[in-house]
């Protein structure tokens, strides 16, 4: 008779199982890199990675604003015959006068190093803002010299660095962006005027109809009404992850008015051996001083730029390296009304 042979069957290993405990601390590590994983995407999303939300038609941020929609063909930004002349500190046309003095005070740790540009214009619309990459949204950004070079720009200095929060009244060259009121702000008229105001006592539509043509949000104010603001002592850079007191000395860019067309412009050198920078009321003090009735502080620290005539002025980060900015102020000539 034949013997059919059967291979043993074979024991399965013996699985112990999971402790609880091991279980528990890898449910703990999968949580912890998962939610590790959000944070660092959620600030890489907030503070790193771009996002446009408005492409600004080609030449728009460098045209003035017109409301006859067959005007469009020809729009320069410069213009085809200019009577200027200009050295590397000065530069006067028909429509403009522009004159910068370089300006040191105090000694040793002491010593501060700025710049101010004494601006006079004929038209209003000879000084514009300009988005970087020519696109509104956030973490956008290139250096203050790059946009002012592709604005034509005889003049420029870094703006308020919009792109770097998501709130404030944002009114570029006459187009609303942003309309999330939180701060003092300034608005620049049609008429070369400029005031401070509080963003949440008047609205966008009323700051258009009185004819702003753009309005920055950073601050503090530093001159209203001819007053230097009394008290920086609470002043914050924004509401966003970060945030701290401003008020230590720090290079610095402010803006200010003297008379209807007649604007400063101040870019202050900072954190470096031969400029401290300067303190919240240093700067209004020099504002004042300059004959400023209305000032206010932009965007500093590392963005602080002034652009003149293909080459940036002062010295920034102290080792003359610009840092990417959102958006300029500038000047132009060709723009007409």
């Amino acid at each position: 008779m034949m013997k059919i042979y059967e291979k043993p069957t074979r024991k399965e290993p013996h699985k112990r199982p999971i402790s609880p405990r091991k279980h528990r601390w890898l449910i703990i590590t999968l949580v912890s890199v998962l939610l590790v994983g959000g944070i660092l995407y959620s600030l890489a999303d907030r503070y790193l990675i771009r996002h446009v939300q408005v492409v600004v038609a080609d030449g728009n941020t460098a045209t003035a604003t017109t409301n006859n929609a067959n005007d469009s063909s020809n729009i320069s930004t410069t213009a085809t015959e200019v009577n200027a002349t200009s050295d590397d500190w000065n530069y006067s046309s028909d429509d403009m006068k522009v004159s910068i003095e370089k300006v040191q005070t105090g000694s040793g740790s002491d010593q501060i190093t700025y710049y101010v540009a004494d601006v006079q214009l004929t038209d209003a619309s000879s000084l514009r803002t300009a988005l970087a990459d020519n696109s509104f949204g956030t973490n956008i950004t290139e250096n203050t010299s790059e946009i002012a070079a592709a604005n034509n720009a005889i003049f420029a200095i870094n703006g308020d660095y919009y792109g770097f929060r998501d709130d404030g009244v944002i009114i570029r060259n006459g187009t609303l962006y942003r309309d999330s009121p939180t701060r003092d702000a300034l608005a620049l008229f049609n008429d070369g005027t400029m005031k401070t105001y509080n963003e949440n006592e008047i609205t966008s539509s009323e700051l258009l109809a009185e004819g702003a043509t753009n309005t920055l949000s950073f601050g503090p104010i530093l001159i209203q009404d001819g007053e230097i603001v009394s008290d920086f002592s609470s002043v914050k850079i924004d509401n966003n992850f970060g945030n701290r007191s401003i008020q230590d000395a720090n290079p610095r860019t402010a803006i200010g008015m003297i008379a209807p067309n007649h604007y400063v412009f101040v870019v202050v050198d900072g954190r470096q051996d031969d400029s401290r920078g300067m303190t919240l009321a240093e700067l209004a003090d020099v504002m004042k001083g300059l004959g400023a009735t209305e000032a206010y502080n932009l965007d500093g620290g590392g963005s602080s730029t002034m652009y003149f005539m293909g080459r940036v002025v002062n010295n920034p980060l102290g080792r003359n390296q610009e840092r990417g900015v959102s958006d300029i102020l500038y000047l132009t000539e060709g723009q007409g009304s």
